[in-house]
């Protein structure tokens, strides 16, 4: 059995686009952009390390359902006195009556690792699941994987098991988390360096989760005093991560530009910019580290690139965000004081 008009992955994004995917199958209108923008992920570079995309969030995949106003139920496969093996024959159950009711699932490492995505069918005959996950963004092709797959996510983290999208109950509040978008987006960016950072002189950087411009600048140092280092799990994750994101960040600043008529020049410089930071990290993922299976040695000459490239992105990155400052300061400049007068990694909600 699959569900029709179940649109695919338009971003390679591991939180929000299945819920975008999932909402879209029942009427709303919602672009790729505009969520990305909403839930923050347009914004955020963390880590570097391969759980940044997923662990470190402006908010959660349910907190995303509950400012679009609908209900939500977790059926989850972790916790305590949860045994992921014994339990998961009633997730799948649950996920397959959802399904038969004509209603898609976000369903956590169905077909990706240790990302939602979104079951949009199965197969009773193979026992296997049939949607979408973020690895093939931009191509129509379903996967299928054991329906039973969602257990084996306690290799690398809680099972989540299964999130029931419910009722529509409320309305966005579009303005409000547009600006609140905006204002995390600028808190998140001048996140405060650290003293590893600063000391590390010729030496690679310690390891320590680092935001937005100090992510960067520890990314570029490591590359820098080290060309012959080859790029790991969380450099390549990121990479085909946030070089979708962050050109997301660009048409959802070109989508609610109109509405802020006195921000909208600034808006639109940002979007721009972030375009061209999108531009340079695709350069880093594709002709550097040729995707995720390229660059597998030591190559001084690719490292130095690679060095430079990332450190043309930081300057896109900070210099769009500082257009973006500018822009709602024109529109709301408590906002922009507010976001550097901050530094929690959290946000409360609109």
């Amino acid at each position: 059995m699959i569900l029709d008009d179940v649109d695919h992955y338009r971003v390679c994004e591991p939180c929000f686009e299945a819920v975008r995917i999932v909402l879209a199958h029942r009427g709303e209108t919602y672009s790729p952009a505009y969520i990305q923008g909403l839930s923050g992920a347009a914004f955020r570079v963390g880590g570097i390390c391969p759980c940044a995309p997923t662990c470190h969030l402006a908010m959660g995949t349910t907190d995303l359902l509950r400012l679009l106003g609908y209900e939500y139920e977790e059926v989850s496969l972790a916790g305590e006195g949860a045994d992921p093996q014994q339990d998961v024959p009633q997730v799948v159950e649950r996920v397959k009556g959802e399904v038969r009711a004509g209603r898609s699932v976000l369903v956590w490492h169905a077909f990706t690792n240790a990302e939602w995505d979104v079951v949009s069918g199965f197969d009773e005959e193979k026992a296997e699941f049939i949607g979408f996950g973020s690895y093939t963004h931009g191509h129509p092709d379903v996967w299928r994987a054991p329906e039973r797959r969602m257990a084996e996510a306690v290799q690398l983290c809680p099972a989540y098991g299964a999130l029931i999208v419910g009722r529509k109950t409320g309305e966005l509040n579009a303005r409000e988390v547009e600006l609140a978008a905006l204002e995390e987006a600028i808190r998140h960016c001048h996140a405060p360096r650290d003293e590893a950072l600063d000391n590390a002189g010729d030496a690679e950087a310690p390891w320590k989760f680092r935001q937005g411009k100090a992510c960067y600048d520890a990314w570029v140092h490591n590359y820098r005093v080290n060309p012959s280092k080859v790029p790991d799990a969380g450099d390549r994750y990121c990479l085909g991560i946030y070089r979708t994101t962050h050109r997301m960040a660009a048409t959802f600043l070109r989508e609610i530009a109109p509405r802020y008529p006195e921000g909208a020049g600034h808006f639109r410089r940002a979007a721009g910019l972030f375009e061209e930071e999108a531009d340079a990290l695709d350069r880093c993922y594709e002709r550097l580290c040729e995707g995720w299976d390229g660059w597998t040695a030591p190559d001084p000459e690719k490292g130095a690139r690679m060095a430079e490239t990332l450190q043309l992105a930081r300057k896109r990155y900070g210099a769009a965000v500082k257009a973006l400052e500018r822009g709602l300061a024109e529109v709301d400049p408590a906002r922009v004081d507010r976001a550097h007068r901050t530094a929690e990694t959290d946000r409360p909600l609109p």
